[in-house]
């Protein structure tokens, strides 16, 4: 299987806004019917009831081609079809003293258990040298997820990284750090 990643930009933004009310639905198997987690009153997977048509929820995610310098949406494909995408936010959208931030990662379902998933984030790790951290759901009901960041987080740096359960922006998560400065 040929996997690529590529950062996108606007013209092919749309493939990635297409993919992200997947990944939404995703992560609400991750966190049940905990508000935020659940579809608005018209069936969108987004924060209140303005959001009538996944057209609307495009415009939310705007900001990811707005600020090229900070902001790096990426497209995972893997035999020239979309497989997925990574978000990764510098400051300012990220927690101080940190330097890249997995913001968002998403494989879809045809594509999981082959390696395209540590392929992609590990090739992104290569693409920036820094201070990285990585947030997720802490809860028994995303053991996959926790499962997936703890093996690749390990494999990439050689064991040497931090873990633990912290409070952040988007609450209580299991949280990765590293450094590949010196990998």
């Amino acid at each position: 299987m040929k996997i690529e990643v590529r950062l996108t930009d606007k013209a092919d933004a749309y493939i990635i806004k297409n993919m992200y009310p997947l990944y939404l639905h995703d992560l609400s198997g991750h966190y049940g019917l905990i508000p935020g987690h659940t579809p608005n009153k018209h069936g969108i997977f987004e924060d209140g009831d303005h959001y009538i048509t996944l057209n609307d929820q495009y415009d939310v995610q705007n900001i990811w081609w707005e600020h090229s310098k900070s902001l790096y949406p990426y497209l995972i494909t893997a035999d020239d079809r979309p497989a997925g995408f990574a978000l990764i936010a510098t400051p300012p959208y990220c927690s101080q003293g940190v330097d890249y931030f997995v913001s968002d990662f998403f494989i879809l379902q045809p594509f999981r258990g082959n390696g395209v998933a540590e392929y992609a984030i590990r090739t992104i790790f290569e693409r920036f040298t820094g201070k990285w951290e990585v947030f997720t759901n802490p809860s028994q009901r995303n053991v996959i997820g926790q499962k997936f960041w703890r093996r690749t987080v390990s494999h990439y740096t050689k064991g040497n990284y931090e873990e633990g359960l912290g409070s952040t922006f988007d609450g209580e998560k299991l949280i990765f750090k590293f450094s590949n400065s010196s990998l």
